[in-house]
């Protein structure tokens, strides 16, 4: 059964790293992007690559704590580890991605998590504005959080240092 509930975990992780890898490949070609339409399309790449990622980020949860459940995991300071990790990780991302990519959709004249269903419609706003706003995507450090954050938590789910 064991192995069964690591599939599990292994599944949700790639279904989450490749799911979220269009948002990790969108926030760095943003930088660069110099027609407003497609900063738009890319926005609704990144957008469209949510469902799935939570869907794996539930199921590698899922997976993993129930994997340290079954094998008795959790009295070992890895995967307590792991999991801080994983929440500072997840945490710093949201922190940082979420309202670039808010200002991001405002600025494209789309309608945003939070906003009252009888809102109006945002306004789009002018191209150069637009364009400000990619160029100011925080890819460096959200590559670094992300990458190196997947990092460590490999490294101690394979080695399982203590």
């Amino acid at each position: 059964m064991y192995l069964w509930i690591v599939l599990l975990h292994i599944v949700g992780a790639f279904l989450f790293v490749i799911s979220h890898g269009a948002s990790i490949w969108v926030v760095n070609v943003l930088r660069r992007e110099t027609d407003a339409r497609r900063a738009a399309a890319l926005a609704d790449l990144s957008s469209a690559s949510l469902t799935a990622a939570y869907i794996g980020l539930l199921l590698l949860l899922v997976g993993g704590i129930w994997a340290g459940i079954y094998n008795d995991w959790f009295k070992f300071g890895w995967i307590w580890a792991a999991l801080g990790v994983f929440v500072a990780v997840t945490v710093a991302m949201y922190v940082i991605a979420t309202p670039f990519f808010k200002r991001l959709r405002l600025a494209l004249g789309q309608r945003v998590q939070g906003m009252p269903k009888d809102a109006p419609e945002p306004v789009q706003a002018p191209d150069a504005e637009i364009l400000a706003i990619t160029a100011s995507a925080p890819a460096n450090l959200l590559n670094a959080i992300g990458f190196g954050g997947l990092l460590i938590i490999l490294w101690l789910m394979v080695l399982k240092p203590f």
